[in-house]
């Protein structure tokens, strides 16, 4: 989004500066800048341009099944540890009310979530990793949804969706290693 912002502003700035044999005045030049900002705004909100990050994420239905983890905690190797948090997270997002041992789940995974990154942050090596800020906010947002909501309750659709994008990010970063 903002690259298309600043590709309509340049475009509007450079014909602004363009030769003419009308005579030129500040006033006019300044329509024509702020002309153009506005029609970048107008292109990016009413979704004729679309935002650098559009990549499409689907958002799978919430579901009662599952299978109950029996691989909990550290094993201190980030690269494992960052997917198997990640990979728990992902099933927690999934999970809709009334699945079977959903308190105990949301109970054991915020243990380890906040294990992983008491463990992790120490070291500004891992906790430099594009991998690690983003699995950090995605644990916020789960752990902060599990202390005011509790275990019972399934995550709103609007957050849900912003997990399924980080996760996704996680998932490229640490397959790059970073």
């Amino acid at each position: 989004m903002k690259i298309a912002v600043f590709f309509l502003a340049l475009v509007s700035a450079v014909s602004a500066f363009q030769v003419s044999q009308e005579p030129s005045s500040r006033r006019a030049f300044l329509q024509q800048v702020v002309g153009g900002a506005a029609t970048a705004v107008v292109a990016t909100a009413t979704g004729l341009v679309a935002p650098a990050s559009a990549a499409e994420i689907v958002v799978p239905e919430q579901s009662t099944d599952y299978e109950f983890p029996s691989d909990w905690g550290l094993t201190f190797n980030y690269e494992q540890d960052a997917s198997k948090v990640r990979t728990h997270m992902i099933i927690a997002t999934g999970l809709a009310k009334g699945a079977e041992k959903m308190e105990d789940f949301g109970k054991n995974l915020k243990k380890e979530m906040t294990d992983f990154v008491s463990y992790y942050r120490r070291f500004p090596k891992v906790a430099g990793k594009p991998s690690f800020s983003t699995l950090y906010t995605s644990i916020n947002v789960l752990a902060g949804h599990y202390t005011s909501y509790g275990f019972k309750y399934p995550l709103p659709e609007k957050r849900r969706k912003r997990l399924y994008q980080e996760y996704a990010e996680i998932e490229k970063s640490l397959k790059r290693s970073r």
